[in-house]
């Protein structure tokens, strides 16, 4: 992945790597002044949270504290009521003196009553006689005998002095409600007998008049017992569910004494806040949402956009001035770039920065010496060439002209003068085209006839075994072409196209295509086994008698120095079916 991502960026040119690299920076750095804003942010957020929502707490709990001061005012009141007390302890009596306490009690209630009149409760009494009494029946809907047995009238008793808060599910016409209810005992003066209880019972959503104020989205008040359970919060669906770990974390608070623990509550990373009240043994917890909230603080929606409009201006004007600054050079590369088409005059104008102006100075210069270097080679080699060539003409076998000789001699002994003679005028024009200048061309028409001496010579020395066959169109034989250009690979084909094979034809063809001249020498051989460019050069230590050893590959560099690059020869051959050799060259007309 590494090596890839190395290859990739360095393929890159220098004006996609500076926006690249200014993207990058440009991101990170906008990415980190986002990160460290909105972290500050949280911490401030979390600081005064936590300050402001301790207060807010604190005003929840003074909330919680009048409603108990009023509960206990009633409780007093109600303990003091000898009204009250006659109803909840007197046994059967006549009906005047019952109907009478009766009276009694009920009008001491609705005074009683009248001190909370402020909250949404239910009073209501049970006497250790039977009777009971309720100012809201739908509240408790339970006789004196089973509330008797209620485990709260049980932890009332064994604590007479205390006021007991607990919560219960009641069924009522409209449902099963959640209900909150403080208990009490009654007992007489000398705490020696207790002759009733009295319920104080409020329903859950008055419950939360006390705390619903101070609520919002993401910001959830929760009252929890001592045993974890929800009694009473603005999020009805965790009212009744048990938190074990909220619960833990409230006891730690009250513990510890710490601000605020950050914890993830409820499936939410949450600042958690607590109170503990001590009269009603629930613990007041603050939950708020940090991404609801600071949600709230921070708009990240704008924010990320804000930010992306800086990164995109940034960009563009990033865009601009490295496109400015990297204009001339990158103009100056290309135009340094056509010199791998072999264009040596491609001078490029100077311009641009200093640096570009510079480079260009250096660049002309570097192509003036670079053409003379060029020019000098070119001469140099295109001699050498002709050195080469000469040499090799002036190298021709002996053994050649010892055994045409030889051939021309049988021939006089046997009276066949005019086979002698002929082959005489084959040799002798041969060897004027041979030793001549090796700059000048040839017509198409006189290398043919070269060729046609050459290929004679050979039927005289070796037979006719290999035959060779001429076409020429009309239209190409008055184009020029270097000197010995067909007749190495017609040399080629006599000695070494035809060792296994001992029969077979030479075909030499010219024609034009397009503005190049076509000459094709092709044989029904023994073809070229691993062919490449040196696979079919003569061997001169070999035997057989050559002409001479100029070679395939001297020949092919000779066209391509001379013409260029898409000019020369090719080859193309299957062993056992024969090779087939195309020399590509310009019409030449003079």
């Amino acid at each position: 992945m590494k090596k890839w991502l190395y290859s990739g960026l360095a393929r890159l040119g220098l004006f996609p790597k500076l926006i690249l690299v200014m993207l990058v920076s440009i991101v990170l750095v906008s990415v980190l002044i986002l990160w460290t804003t909105i972290h500050m942010s949280t911490n401030l957020f979390t600081e005064t949270f936590s300050i402001t929502n301790s207060k807010v707490l604190s005003q929840i709990k003074t909330n919680f504290d009048a409603f108990n001061d009023s509960i206990a005012a009633v409780t007093n009141n109600v303990a003091q009521s000898g009204a009250i007390r006659g109803f909840l302890s007197e046994g059967d009596g006549d009906s005047v003196t019952l109907s009478k306490s009766y009276y009694n009690m009920r009008e001491t209630m609705k005074r009683v009553q009248s001190i909370i009149d402020f909250y949404e409760v239910g009073i209501t009494i049970a006497g250790v006689n039977g009777r009971s009494y309720s100012t809201n029946p739908s509240y408790i809907q339970k006789t004196a005998e089973e509330l008797k047995q209620e485990q709260i009238t049980k932890e009332a008793a064994q604590s007479p002095s205390r006021l007991i808060f607990d919560d219960y599910q009641s069924k009522t016409n409209e449902g099963e409600l959640q209900m909150i209810s403080a208990t009490k005992a009654l007992t007489d003066r000398t705490r020696s007998r207790m002759y009733g209880t009295v319920y104080i019972t409020m329903r859950e959503e008055a419950f939360r008049q006390f705390y619903a104020n101070f609520t919002s989205r993401g910001n959830d008040v929760v009252i929890m017992n001592e045993k974890g359970e929800i009694v009473s919060s603005n999020r009805e669906d965790w009212i009744g569910t048990n938190q074990p770990e909220l619960l833990s974390y409230a006891e730690t608070i009250k513990e510890n004494a710490p601000k605020n623990i950050t914890a993830r509550v409820m499936g939410q990373e949450s600042i958690i806040i607590s109170e503990y009240l001590p009269f009603y043994r629930f613990y007041l917890v603050n939950i708020v949402d940090k991404e609801s909230a600071m949600g709230q603080l921070i708009d990240m929606k704008t924010v990320a956009l804000i930010c992306a409009a800086i990164v995109v201006a940034a960009l563009l004007l990033v865009f601009l001035i490295t496109n400015q600054m990297t204009k001339s050079l990158r103009r100056l590369v290309k135009q340094m770039s056509n010199i791998t088409k072999s264009d040596l005059d491609n001078y490029i104008p100077v311009s641009g920065s200093y640096e570009s102006r510079q480079l260009g100075h250096a660049y002309n210069y570097m192509l003036d010496e670079l053409h003379d270097y060029v020019d000098q080679l070119v001469q140099t080699q295109r001699e050498q060439r002709n050195a080469e060539l000469a040499a090799l003409q002036s190298q021709i076998n002996p053994h050649f002209l010892y055994n045409t000789l030889a051939s021309i001699k049988v021939l006089v002994q046997q009276g066949n003068k005019d086979r002698a003679a002929e082959t005489i005028n084959a040799l002798i024009g041969l060897l004027q085209n041979t030793i001549s200048d090796v700059s000048e061309t040839v017509t198409v028409e006189k290398e043919i006839e070269n060729l046609k001496n050459y290929v004679f010579i050979n039927h005289v020395r070796y037979g006719g075994r290999i035959k060779a066959a001429f076409y020429v169109a009309p239209d190409c034989t008055h184009y020029h072409v270097p000197k010995l250009v067909i007749q190495p690979f017609i040399e080629n084909a006599f000695f070494h196209g035809f060792i296994k094979k001992e029969m077979g034809t030479i075909h030499v063809m010219v024609s034009r295509a397009g503005e190049s001249l076509i000459c094709e020498i092709m044989d029904n051989g023994d073809g070229i086994e691993g062919l490449n460019m040196e696979g079919a050069l003569p061997n001169p230590q070999n035997n057989r008698q050559l002409f001479s050893g100029i070679g395939i590959r001297n020949v092919h560099d000779r066209i391509e120095l001379l013409y260029g690059s898409p000019y020369g020869v090719t080859i193309m051959s299957t062993v056992g079916e024969g090779t087939r050799v195309t020399v590509t060259l310009p019409l030449i007309t003079a």
